[in-house]
C-alpha cells in the first residue's frame, strides 16, 4: 500500500463547496482521498490554515486525515494573496515529511498547490502528480484572460510533472495543445459520483420535502456565483421561458466566489428585480452532499452554463439523480453530455436557444427515457475506479526515474 500525500493550498477538503473558492475541487479531493484510504493507502492532505481554531490535524476516516499548515494570517483570503505564501505552505509541508517521513508521491491539485509541489518534488526527490483543475490558458480560449504569469508557472509545472492527470479526452488534448504537454505523461483518470446519495428518486417527494411547487418547471443551477460559470445565461433562460407562457421557476444554490462574486450576485438581484421573477427565482446557500442530491432530484432539469469547464461534477451527479442536463458544449462536458439521451449541448449563449433545449428536455413524451439514460450513463463513474487508476499511477511513479526540469 502507499502512501500519498494531497496538497489542496487554497482550499481544503473540509470546507462547503459552493463557499468562498470552494466547489468541485473539494468534492475531488476529498471523495478521491477518502476511496484511497478505503483501499487501504494512507493520504494526507495539506491545506492552508484560515481559521486559528482549526486543528493541526483533522482525522476524516481510518487512514485520511487533513493537515491545517500555518502559512499567513489563519483567516480567508482572497486568491490573489494567496500568493505571497506558498513559501511558508511549502515550508510546512516539508518538516511534515521530515518528521513522519516522504510520502510515496505529491498530488497537488490547482497551480498554486503545484508550485509547492514542484519545489518538494527536487527538494526532497519525490514523483510529482499534478491535477490543474483549471487552466489559465484554457480559460482564455473561451472567457478572458486573467495572468500571463499563472499561465507561465502552469508550463513550468507541466514541463516538470511526473504525471499530469486529466478528467477527460477532450482535456487531455487541451494540455498538449495550450502548453505543449508530454502526451506520455497525460494520464486520463475520469472523477466519480458518490451514487449512496446521488441517486434517483420520486420528485413529487423531493419537492415536498423541499417544500416547493409540485406544479411548476425547475431549473437548477448548482455552483460558485462568478461570471465564469455563466449563472447570468441561466437567469436569463428562466425569464426567456416566463415570457414563452411556461410556469417555471430556477433554483441557484452557491455563493459569490473570487472578485467578481459580489457584483455577479448584486447583477443577479437587480436583474431578477428588472424582469419581475421576483416570485420565480430562489437564491438558496450551498447545501451538503445529501441535500444538494434532493434538489436535483426535484429539479425538472440542471442548467450548466459554464463558459469553460474541465470537467462538470455538477453535470456528472444530476445525471445520476436521473435529472437531464443541459450544458455548454464546452470542456469535459462534451463527454459527459450524451445530446438526446441524458441532456443537451448548446454552443451559443443565446437564452432562446438555452430554452429552446429546456423545453425539449422536459417534454413529457421524452423525459422518462431520458431519465433513465442519464442514471445509467452516469454509473459508468465512481470514485473506486479513479482511486485504483491513481493508485497504480502513484505504485509506477515509485518505480521509475523522476522526470527532470
Amino acid at each position: 500500500m502507499s502512501r500519498l500525500s494531497v496538497l489542496s493550498y487554497h482550499t481544503s477538503p473540509l470546507a462547503q463547496p459552493g463557499t468562498g473558492d470552494g466547489g468541485g475541487m473539494n468534492v475531488y479531493v476529498r471523495e478521491l482521498s477518502s476511496a484511497l484510504a478505503r483501499f487501504g493507502h494512507e493520504v494526507d492532505v495539506y491545506t492552508r490554515r484560515d481559521s486559528p481554531q482549526l486543528r493541526d490535524i483533522e482525522q476524516v476516516e481510518p487512514g485520511f486525515r487533513v493537515h491545517h499548515v500555518t502559512a499567513g494570517p489563519p483567516v480567508p483570503l482572497e486568491r490573489e494573496a494567496l500568493a505571497d505564501h506558498i513559501g511558508e505552505f511549502t515550508d510546512g509541508v516539508a518538516a511534515s515529511f521530515r518528521s513522519s517521513g516522504k510520502p510515496d508521491a505529491i498530488h497537488a491539485n490547482y497551480w498554486l498547490s503545484g508550485l509547492a509541489g514542484h519545489r518538494l518534488k527536487h527538494e526532497m526527490n519525490i514523483p510529482l502528480i499534478m491535477t490543474f483543475h483549471t487552466l489559465e490558458r484554457v480559460k482564455a480560449d473561451h472567457f478572458e484572460a486573467e495572468s500571463e504569469e499563472r499561465a507561465l508557472q502552469e508550463a513550468a509545472i507541466f514541463a516538470c510533472a511526473d504525471a499530469v492527470l486529466a478528467s477527460c479526452e477532450v482535456e487531455a488534448e487541451q494540455f498538449v495543445r495550450f502548453y505543449n504537454a508530454d502526451p506520455a505523461r497525460v494520464h486520463i483518470v475520469p472523477l466519480g459520483v458518490e451514487h449512496a446519495f446521488f441517486a434517483p428518486g420520486y420528485r413529487p417527494q423531493a419537492r415536498r420535502a423541499l417544500g416547493l411547487d409540485a406544479d411548476q418547471t425547475l431549473l437548477l443551477f448548482v455552483g460558485r456565483l462568478q461570471a465564469l460559470k455563466g449563472v447570468d445565461l441561466a437567469l436569463e433562460t428562466l425569464i426567456e421561458l416566463r415570457a414563452r407562457g411556461r410556469n417555471a421557476m430556477l433554483a441557484i444554490i452557491g455563493g459569490p466566489s473570487g472578485a467578481d462574486g459580489r457584483e455577479t450576485l448584486a447583477k443577479l438581484h437587480e436583474r431578477v428585480a428588472e424582469a419581475g421573477v421576483i416570485e420565480h427565482v430562489s437564491f438558496v446557500a450551498p447545501q451538503a452532499h445529501q441535500l444538494l442530491s434532493s434538489w436535483m432530484r426535484a429539479a425538472d432539469v440542471t442548467l450548466v452554463p459554464s463558459r469553460s469547464e474541465s470537467f462538470g461534477l455538477v453535470a456528472l451527479e444530476s445525471s445520476a439523480c436521473g435529472t437531464p442536463v443541459v450544458a455548454s458544449e464546452v470542456g469535459g462536458l462534451i463527454t459527459l453530455i450524451e445530446p438526446g439521451v441524458n441532456g443537451f449541448l448548446v454552443s451559443q449563449r443565446d437564452p432562446s436557444a438555452w430554452a429552446d433545449a429546456v423545453e425539449v428536455a422536459t417534454n413529457p413524451e421524452t423525459t422518462t427515457a431520458m431519465s433513465n439514460s442519464a442514471v445509467l450513463l452516469a454509473r459508468r463513474y465512481t470514485w473506486r475506479s479513479a482511486a485504483e487508476s491513481l493508485a497504480s499511477l502513484t505504485e509506477q511513479l515509485s518505480l521509475s526515474g523522476l522526470v527532470r526540469c
